[in-house]
């Protein structure tokens, strides 16, 4: 497995890739993007992960902002081009970019969303993943597992 990172150049080569969206914000939500890399090592393919190890939390985000606009643009181009999006909401996280994300893509037909009880807008999460047909499941482990059935 390939892991593409922000701000990498995104040359898919054709490979079957994964787009690792969700709670981020800062250090104050576990790494859950590290697990999943580590899970799906084995696996041929790419993980394409915005998490970047430069970032930096003083950044104004402002359009006029080279260095944001790059992560944003690459966030969403990555997005775009990516053959399956996972999507995971930290219950200890708002993540209103991953809830942005969740509605651009809900109608794409490739996400799969994991949404642990506890999360502040759960209900609306599961509401928008059964109306647009979105795969829903309840743990990380069960998003690692949707990843490799739908990687084969």
């Amino acid at each position: 497995m390939k892991v593409i990172t922000a701000p990498e150049a995104l040359d898919l080569k054709g490979s079957y890739s994964v787009f690792l969206a969700g709670s981020i914000e800062g250090d104050t939500v576990q790494r859950w993007q590290d697990i999943v890399i580590e899970k799906l090592k084995n696996k041929e393919g790419m993980l394409l992960n915005p998490r970047r190890d430069a970032w930096d939390a003083s950044w104004k985000q402002d359009i006029e902002n080279p260095v944001f606009k790059a992560q944003v643009c690459w966030e969403l181009e990555a997005l775009e081009k990516a053959d399956l999006i996972v999507m995971y909401f930290d219950k200890s996280t708002k993540s209103p970019i991953s809830l942005l994300e969740l509605g651009l893509f809900a109608k794409s037909g490739k996400l799969v969303v994991c949404c642990p009880d506890g999360f502040w807008r759960k209900g609306n999460v599961a509401i928008v993943c059964e109306r647009y047909n979105v795969s829903e499941v309840q743990s990380l482990e069960a998003l690692i597992d949707e990843v490799k059935m739908k990687m084969g």
